[in-house]
């Protein structure tokens, strides 16, 4: 008798270790979309997108950790008009031709209970990298309302300095502050 309850308590104990494995998401790329706004010489505030953005979410929900690894295709910058992609796509901006993707990888994510409320990571652009730390303004997790699948949402955003990512021409004219707002959707494998 007492070899059966041992036998169940790590049955148990293992079948909880299985369960609070950490779950991967694959990015959603119809439905990831980093935007990037800046002040255009003090006119207007210029809102842009990217369009292709792949990567992965690792989400352990009950150690209250997760790992974010996101890469941007540059070449899809949107601005809704082809010639003004194409200009900043050029080299005194993102320089797509040498430099074709930008990446963030987080290095810590801190959670309020059960919650991620920010994301502390690298953000590479044009082969410079600068910490940055993404304020996590929605969060969803539970099972996709069409897919049936387990499914996470969020949006975040940072400002940066383009400058620092020696994308700084027309600086001030063109305004050196960029806020990033990111909406991401991820569907475990």
């Amino acid at each position: 008798m007492k070899k059966t309850l041992i036998a169940a308590a790590f049955a148990v104990f293992f079948t909880g270790q299985v369960m609070a494995a950490p779950q991967t998401y694959v990015v959603d790329s119809s439905h990831t979309f980093p935007r990037f706004s800046y002040n255009h010489m003090g006119m207007s505030k210029q809102i842009l997108s990217f369009k292709k953005t792949t990567g992965t979410v690792v989400l352990d929900k009950e150690a209250k950790e997760a790992k974010v690894d996101v890469t941007i295709d540059m070449n899809s910058v949107n601005t809704g008009f082809d010639v003004f992609d194409g200009h900043i796509q050029g080299e005194d901006f993102l320089d797509t031709a040498r430099y074709p993707t930008a990446s963030f990888k987080s290095t810590k994510v801190v959670f309020d209970g059960d919650t991620p409320v920010s994301i502390d990571g690298d953000l590479t652009i044009k082969d410079v990298t600068k910490p940055v730390t993404l304020t996590i303004t929605s969060f969803f997790n539970g099972p996709h309302p069409m897919l049936k699948k387990d499914a996470i949402g969020a949006n975040a955003t940072t400002v940066i300095s383009r400058s620092e990512f020696n994308a700084g021409k027309f600086t001030p004219a063109v305004g050196d502050e960029v806020s990033l707002d990111i909406a991401l959707e991820a569907i475990v494998e």
